[in-house]
């Protein structure tokens, strides 16, 4: 039969879709749930590093958010925008081009006079594959003409010039997502200073978070979804600490879904975490057993969303929804630069 995708519904107040980031990096509210059982908690941030042991260890994802949106002129005068979505090799890059139609292969876009971008095949719903030149580094040339790619849920007069840094982990380090991995951008300097200070371990991998991140599930049953895949890379040291945490009795928490998708991609039967890299379509859903993760750190997600189809295999549909309903009484802030939820 499967499961019906309205299951994962809820209504939702749009004054709660946190437009802006909080004043204050990491001054947010935090939902403390033990997964399966107990009454939910309604703690702040800020308090993490009192909820983790000495010796357990916390798991981040360090891929850095590039200015993937580039709004030029094309060769023949007219305006048109070109979307990065991932790198394919040197390059070439898999992009959305608007105004498609209006783009056939040999468009050439310029952005300023640092970059420009050349359309390599015929747009596919607005998906095609670009060639890049460029000056220099590419990075340092997306910073000079690319914005940040907000949300669609994110919605505003004029841009917020906070973005560039507040859509951004501290920590982030290795440049190719289109997305924030957003339980991340809670973490502050202090808090990761805090958490040393407990004994806490913490360590990092990489996962390019894509713009299907957002993608609603368009299908009627959830088993019908098609995952999009996301490249990811997980160190020798990383994978032995976290091995190395199990054995000794700690618990591994996983900072947002990216780092859970990461994890159980790498793991054996028992939990065991294999160093690596590659791609990963994951899809996890209710009846899935967790064998990688003892709990996750994650923001409140969008309705029919994968991302609140996984947080429910962890937590139980039924009660997740009764806690989302919560979370919209109690007024907690939604979706990426909003509230959090640490399950436990």
């Amino acid at each position: 039969m499967g499961v019906d995708t309205s299951l994962f519904d809820y209504d939702l107040p749009a004054a709660l879709i946190a437009q802006h980031p909080p004043e204050q990096r990491g001054a947010s509210r935090m939902m403390v749930v033990a997964a399966g059982r107990g009454e939910a908690e309604h703690r702040a941030f800020g308090e993490l590093a009192e909820l983790l042991l000495p010796g357990d260890c916390l798991v981040l994802n360090d891929t850095r958010v590039i200015p993937a949106r580039l709004l030029g002129r094309k060769d023949t005068g007219g305006q048109a925008e070109v979307f990065l979505l991932k790198q394919l090799g040197g390059d070439e890059w898999e992009a959305l081009v608007r105004p498609a139609r209006r783009m056939p292969p040999g468009t050439t876009v310029s952005f300023g006079e640092v970059l420009a971008a050349t359309v390599l095949a015929e747009p596919q719903r607005g998906k095609t594959i670009v060639k890049l030149a460029y000056d220099g580094e590419l990075e340092a040339a997306l910073g000079k003409v690319g914005v940040t790619p907000l949300p669609p849920y994110i919605r505003r007069e004029r841009e917020d010039p906070r973005d560039r840094h507040r859509y951004q982990t501290v920590y982030a380090a290795e440049p190719g997502a289109v997305a924030a991995p957003t339980a991340g951008l809670h973490f502050t300097d202090e808090m990761l200073d805090l958490l040393r200070a407990r004994g806490v371990r913490m360590v990092r991998l990489t996962l390019h978070v894509g713009l299907g991140t957002f993608a609603p599930i368009s299908t009627e049953r959830i088993e019908d979804h098609k995952m999009h895949a996301e490249q990811f890379s997980i160190s020798e040291d990383a994978a032995e600490t976290i091995n190395r945490t199990r054995q000794e009795g700690g618990r591994v928490i996983a900072v947002g879904t990216t780092v859970v998708r990461t994890l159980e991609s790498c793991c054996d039967e028992e939990g065991g975490i294999a160093a690596g890299s590659g791609e990963t379509d994951i899809y996890i859903r209710p009846g899935y057993t967790f064998r990688a993760i003892d709990g996750m750190l994650t923001n409140f997600h969008l309705p029919r969303s994968s991302l609140i189809v996984m947080v429910a295999a962890l937590v139980g549909r039924e009660r997740l929804l009764e806690l989302y309903e919560m979370a919209v009484e109690r007024g907690y802030r939604f979706y990426s630069y909003g509230d959090c939820m640490l399950v436990i």
